[in-house]
């Protein structure tokens, strides 16, 4: 059965208002997307917490374990050297992969085929982790995986903007935030399973990644793009459009700058927080273990009920703006809590109040991206990609930056000032943003 998806008949969809066209495309023009259906939004929900899941699972549990099981002696050397030789390779992913997939053009449209063959390549090769038992296959694979997955991940993202009027986005990118906090949750659930049997996890979460990927792009079919039109490829254009100019297009850029602090003051708190507990709180490292999974399950709540009235209220009242200036008072204010209450219970009201001020931040400021794209987001898929290396960056340089602060800046006090001040200067960079509310 053949999976070329049939040209949708406008008329059996409720087309949303704003800039989507509700008709099918026409040959030799930009190519299109049909507008969404009721399957849109819990496509991408389930796809991102899939994505999300199996980040957080292997991560956390499987790779670690297998690394150990490899080199128990150095097995903290060898986690370290496979996981930036990975951020390496994989930190421009998402935008080259997004560039082609804007180019694409297939019966599948523009998304689809970059998303089926991620997931299939990314799956197989799950399937072959268990069977290594060396640190250089390891690494190798690991790398393979991870670009597989962003290559899913990447066009994913461009589905809002392709499939969504501006007015729509918030809950869309909701969908997708919801399913990044859920997602993460539930892998390390599902992969602890899995701790004593580690090549079977891979296995499962390889063949979740393949299934959940192909059911939505087969299920919420996009339109063809195969007769749309394509600039001549030009290899000095594919890598000039990586360079989005600061001064051209001055709201990509204080966005992307926004962001950028914004995750570093975040992860400067989160990638020490066990230490934070034993180092600073004072607990045990058995108690700081058991204190850690305590404040991570109080927090999730919190961010899961903003994420889900955040996006719906923003845009309701066309407004994003003002909800990154909220999300950043409260997380200012949840960081003075252990400056003043250095004990668990000041670490678990932090915990609750930043889950709040975290789940406003996450599906807003990814509306307000998509709306800030050069040329009317007709490069949604590299120029998303750009963005999003503003919270890879931060996530990887969280750990150095916040062992230069406990060592050269006054111990551990210190990371919840810097995160306060980091938070305060993104709300700050939103301001200048004139083409969102």
């Amino acid at each position: 059965m053949s999976l070329q998806p049939p040209l949708p008949d406008p008329t059996t969809e409720v087309a949303p208002t704003g800039v989507i066209s509700a008709t099918a495309p026409v040959p030799g023009e930009p190519p299109q997307s049909p507008p969404p259906t009721k399957r849109t939004l819990p496509g991408i929900l389930l796809v991102a917490l899939t994505l999300f899941a199996t980040y957080a699972g292997l991560i956390a549990i499987l790779l670690p374990i297998q690394v150990a099981m490899i080199d128990e002696a150095n097995k903290v050397t060898n986690l370290g050297i496979i996981m930036t030789v990975s951020f390496v390779f994989t930190l421009f992913a998402q935008p080259i992969v997004g560039a082609i997939s804007d180019r694409t053009r297939s019966r599948l449209g523009r998304r689809a085929p970059w998303m089926v063959g991620g997931a299939l390549i990314g799956g197989v090769l799950l399937f072959g982790m268990g069977f290594l038992d060396s640190i250089l296959w390891l690494t190798i694979f690991w790398v393979l995986v991870q670009v597989s997955l962003n290559a899913v991940q990447g066009p994913l993202s461009a589905i809002t903007p392709d499939r969504f009027p501006r007015d729509k986005r918030g809950v869309a990118s909701a969908m997708f935030g919801l399913g990044m906090q859920i997602g993460a949750t539930l892998g390390i659930v599902l992969a602890g399973q899995f701790a004593t049997n580690f090549g079977v996890g891979y296995s499962v979460f390889g063949v979740i990644v393949i299934v959940v990927t192909v059911a939505y792009v087969v299920i919420d079919r996009d339109w063809s793009s195969k007769e749309a039109a394509v600039a001549p490829w030009s290899w000095r254009a594919f890598f000039a459009g990586f360079w989005v100019s600061p001064k051209k297009h001055p709201d990509f850029a204080w966005a992307f700058t926004a962001r950028f602090l914004f995750m570093l003051g975040y992860f400067v708190v989160t990638a020490y927080g066990l230490y934070i507990l034993t180092d600073y709180i004072g607990m045990s490292l058995a108690d700081a273990a058991g204190a850690q999974a305590t404040l991570t399950l109080a927090g999730l709540v919190p961010t899961l009920v903003a994420v889900t009235i955040s996006g719906w209220w923003s845009d309701k009242i066309g407004r994003r703006k003002v909800f990154i200036y909220a999300s950043s008072a409260i997380m200012v204010a949840s960081l003075a809590f252990p400056l003043f209450m250095p004990d668990m219970t000041g670490m678990l009201i932090m915990n609750i109040i930043i889950g709040f001020g975290f789940g406003f931040y996450m599906s807003v400021d990814t509306a307000l991206m998509t709306e800030v794209l050069p040329g009317g987001g007709k490069d949604a898929g590299k120029d998303l990609g750009i963005l999003n290396i503003a919270t890879n960056i931060p996530q990887a340089m969280s750990a150095a930056v916040a062992a230069l602060i406990i060592s050269a800046l006054g111990g551990y006090a210190m990371l919840f000032v810097f995160a306060m001040v980091f938070v305060f200067i993104a709300a700050i960079a939103v301001a200048p943003i004139k083409s969102v509310r």
